[in-house]
């Protein structure tokens, strides 16, 4: 109760501070905005030169996206920890962070959270529909449930993936580029991981599992039986992955020297 009570306050503050700003946080959201069409825009262009890609038709590459956008925005409103080696490790804030009586990924969580992000959410919905209906998928009424269970399974999957690169600062406190190349590795989620060699699926399955934050819970929906072992496997592994994640930060937290010299 404690941390759910923190949890709405903060956003509660938060939303006071963006909204005094109307035009900025406007911006912001158009901008997201436009990066998902041109994304969108660049899947449309690859299926003016082909029909079928692997055996995945257009509609289904763009329910995909559509699916993908959805834990993509959950991870960016609340684990927006890009920058955590050079303002909380460098600049010595991780300091300020253990002085306080909570835990430390979940006030960094808080202080970064981006709400704004959550509009992706409409995006991708919108979008999933529209492929749904190019391709005729009926959807019954427990869908929905499974629907968010499994976009819920994406979010922690990815957010493990971005706390674990983080922990990394706590050994290492010179700044490194392994988070701009995880989020460029992330984008193939987006897309059917059989499309890729052998070794690559087996690296976006098990060892960053990016498959299951877009194609492999898209599976269920898009009826490829097949995969849908994967698919009601998403949620397991998010627990499972986030739940390591944790730990790797709690064993950093103790290695934390300080930002003195």
């Amino acid at each position: 109760m404690k941390y759910a009570t923190v949890f709405f306050q903060y956003i509660a503050q938060y939303l006071k501070s963006r909204l005094t700003y109307r035009t900025d946080m406007v911006v912001e959201i158009v901008s997201d905005l436009l990066f998902q069409a041109v994304n969108l825009v660049f899947i449309l262009v690859v299926f003016d030169h082909t029909s079928f890609l692997n055996g995945w038709t257009r509609e289904e590459i763009i329910f995909i996206y559509g699916f993908f956008l959805v834990p993509f925005a959950i991870f960016g409103a609340f684990f927006n920890i890009w920058d955590f080696n050079e303002r909380y490790i460098m600049k010595g804030e991780m300091d300020r962070i253990l002085t306080r009586p909570i835990h430390s990924l979940f006030q960094i969580i808080l202080e970064r959270m981006e709400l704004e992000s959550l509009f992706g959410m409409i995006t991708g919905i919108f979008v999933m529909f529209y492929a749904g209906r190019q391709l005729d998928i009926s959807f019954s009424w427990y869908d929905p449930f499974i629907f968010i269970t499994l976009a819920l399974g994406g979010a922690f999957v990815y957010a493990a993936i971005f706390v674990l690169i983080a922990s990394i600062s706590f050994w290492s406190d010179s700044p490194t580029s392994i988070m701009p190349m995880m989020y460029n590795i992330g984008n193939y989620g987006r897309y059917p991981v059989d499309i890729y060699n052998n070794v690559i699926r087996f690296i976006l399955t098990w060892i960053l599992p990016f498959a299951f934050v877009g194609v492999y819970p898209s599976a269920y929906f898009l009826g490829r039986e097949e995969w849908y072992s994967y698919a009601f496997m998403t949620p397991v592994m998010g627990i499972v992955f986030f739940a390591v994640s944790v730990f790797v930060w709690n064993v950093g937290v103790t290695k934390y020297r300080g930002a003195g010299n």
